[in-house]
């Protein structure tokens, strides 16, 4: 049944101010659907397309045009406020994809509406009953993780009434919000889109800073009642499938040494691809006299006022790191691998303010048409630029949109570099955008112009006593050295030794950097082992992991309790369906500007293929995990079992 939000008397004067600070694309949607008033649609109220990632919150339209709706808009409020019924309470279909095209000012494709309905709560799903009411069913999961993967899998199997339980290597939930602790950590992409859809937050910045995200990680488990299904400060060392018994063996190590092994019909691994850190192997590391770290482990102690800082990489954490100790540091020193493309973003820094947060929480449908705008604005609506164009000549870009963009964050970058020609030369990248991870600006550009700030481009050669040598024999001195030099995201679910039939690892199948499953989640030869954000699940165009996660463990449930229910007792992937998936990611791969050859990526193994990103658009990953397909699986039946067993 669709979700009708409950009227409730609103006070004029402090609904009239939320109005006032509301996004005009939003509000407009909001008033359609309380009045059915289809002239809310068209000119002169229709809002302009929206410019690169912008909120676009005038809509573009003329200073009293937006006075007109924001007024009507408190009018309808107050009206529904004291009971008026609601015009479309539960827009779908046709009608859902014009007010879609409507809210973004261009055409947003008909088969986003079926995913946006449900999101939205305008075509909720009944969820089945839990399969046991009285936990004693014969059926339980091992969960490796406990971060937004993990704890997505444990309230979804709680719900489903499917026993289980989470080994988790930390004190507290959290995963990368947990261990990531440097200056400036947070998220790149907006709040109120970063935030699961069963669990919306107040968020205090449009862009989410670490420690906020990791209490919003951490409310999420305490709300759903997930701690009491953890085992902390305990790490998985192993699991082997026995074929016998048709169950996993999961042995275990605590924090104090002490083994243990859990027995469970399925595994899920929930690791992550962003947990490894990679710090490249130098001479004379041992050698420094100062502190060298990963920026994953950056040190609770560590004082860097007046120091000598060197940040080894250019990537999305340096990116955070450098402008956020700028101006701390004595001197700090950018030794750049490859210089990164970032987008403006005049938010970044920018609080939600206490009207946005009245409007998500008293509005009726404010939230959930401005979430779409971001999903939109921040997802699939960039995909079609990453396609390459076998006829496109042109430098630097892969098509014409492509063009457009290499263009527009030039200019950027050049506005911001202004009067350092120098800067200019080394920072702007020679590849197309988005060919790495597209990052924002939050004062990287202006922290490189500072005084006390140098870009090098020469790689670390070696690790000095006092500093680092480059290879061009520069010798730089530190008292601090961060490598930000991302993880290894290519060793999927390293360091874990997972042997599947036959006592075969995970490692003799896929090598170090070639890790394959079908949807990111199963591969022959391992039955019943699930994985979250594994093999080409990594949203490369940009978006919210937390939605991706939730399609996962959707599709993953819903192969659990079939198991359960029909008493099944295995399920193995085969290996046409695995190949055949496969074959169909590295076909679109190949179209696609991540197997672009001009640049260096660690979505790519060392032959070249795209191993971390999918290829799909956010809505084709969506209908892709709506439902698990037992045709898709060899199925053993349950095996009766020894009392051992």
């Amino acid at each position: 049944m669709p979700i009708s939000p409950t009227p409730e008397p609103l006070d004029e004067r402090q609904l009239t101010a939320a109005v006032a600070a509301a996004n005009l694309p939003t509000l407009l949607m909001v008033l359609f659907q309380l009045t059915g008033d289809r002239a809310w649609l068209d000119e002169p109220f229709r809002p302009s397309r929206t410019k690169g990632m912008t909120d676009n919150d005038t809509g573009g339209l003329p200073g009293e045009i937006q006075e007109v709706v924001r007024e009507a808009a408190v009018q309808a409020l107050l009206a529904w406020g004291n009971g008026a019924p609601v015009a479309v309470p539960a827009p779908t279909g046709d009608l859902l994809v014009e007010l879609m095209t409507a809210c973004m000012g261009e055409a947003v494709p008909a088969d986003y509406a079926p995913m946006m309905a449900g999101e939205m709560g305008f075509a909720e799903e009944e969820e089945p009953a839990p399969l046991t009411a009285d936990g004693d069913l014969d059926f339980s999961v091992v969960v490796i993780g406990a971060g937004v993967s993990g704890l997505t899998a444990a309230l979804a199997m709680k719900r489903a009434g499917i026993p289980h339980v989470v080994i988790e290597k930390n004190a507290e939930v959290g995963g990368t919000w947990l261990e990531n602790r440097y200056p400036g950590c947070g998220v790149d992409t907006p709040s109120y889109l970063y935030s699961f859809s069963f669990f919306p937050r107040q968020w205090s910045g449009h862009f989410g800073k670490r420690k906020e995200l990791e209490t919003y990680v951490q409310d999420m488990a305490k709300e759903f009642d997930l701690l009491s299904s953890i085992r902390f400060n305990t790490e998985v060392v192993s699991a082997e499938y026995d074929e016998a018994a048709q169950r996993w063996r999961v042995v275990t190590v605590d924090a104090h040494g002490n083994r243990d092994e859990l027995v469970a019909n399925a595994v899920v691994t929930a690791v992550g691809q962003l947990n490894r850190p990679a710090i490249p192997d130098l001479p004379g590391m041992e050698t420094f006299r100062g502190r060298l770290f990963h920026s994953a482990r950056w040190p609770e102690d560590l004082d860097i006022t007046g120091k000598k800082v060197v940040v080894v990489g250019t990537g999305a954490s340096a990116m955070q790191i450098v402008p956020a100790i700028a101006d701390q540091v004595g001197h700090l020193t950018v030794v750049q691998r490859s210089p990164q493309w970032a987008a403006p973003n005049a938010n970044y820094f920018s609080p939600v303010g206490d009207e946005i947060n009245w409007l998500m929480t008293h509005v009726p449908y404010y939230h959930p048409w401005y979430r779409f705008r971001l999903a939109w604005i921040n997802n699939d609506r960039v995909h079609p630029s990453l396609q390459l164009d076998p006829e496109w000549t042109g430098e630097g870009s892969i098509n014409v949109i492509n063009d457009g963009h290499r263009r527009f964050f030039t200019r950027y970058l050049e506005e911001q570099l202004a009067g350092r020609e120098d800067l200019i030369a080394k920072a702007l990248p020679t590849y197309p955008p988005f060919g790495k991870r597209m990052l924002l600006d939050n004062g990287w550009f202006a922290a490189l112009k500072k005084p006390t700030v140098d870009l090098v481009t020469d790689r670390v050669a070696a690790v000095t006593e006092t500093g680092v040598r480059t290879s061009a024999g520069e010798e730089i001195e530190a008292d601090v050295i961060v490598f930000a030099t991302g993880f290894l995201a290519q060793r999927l679910l390293h360091p874990l030794d997972i042997r599947g039939r036959g006592g075969v690892s995970v490692r003799d199948v896929w090598g170090d950097d070639d890790a394959r499953a079908y949807l990111g989640m199963t591969t022959p030869g391992f039955p019943n082992l699930f994985m979250m954000y594994g093999p080409n699940t990594n949203l490369g165009h940009g978006g919210s992991y937390m939605f991706l996660a939730e399609c996962q463990v959707r599709y993953l449930v819903d192969l659990l309790r079939t198991m359960a229910e029909r008493h099944i007792g295995a399920v193995e992937c085969r290996e046409d369906v695995c190949a055949e998936y496969n074959r169909r990611v590295d076909e679109a791969h190949e179209r696609m500007i991540w197997t672009h050859r001009g640049m260096d990526t660690w979505y790519r193994n060392a032959k070249g293929r795209v191993v971390t990103n999918s290829p799909w658009r956010v809505v084709d990953f969506w209908r892709m995990t709506r439902s698990a397909d037992l045709a898709d699986f060899v199925v053993e039946p349950a095996a009766e079992l020894s009392p051992s067993a």
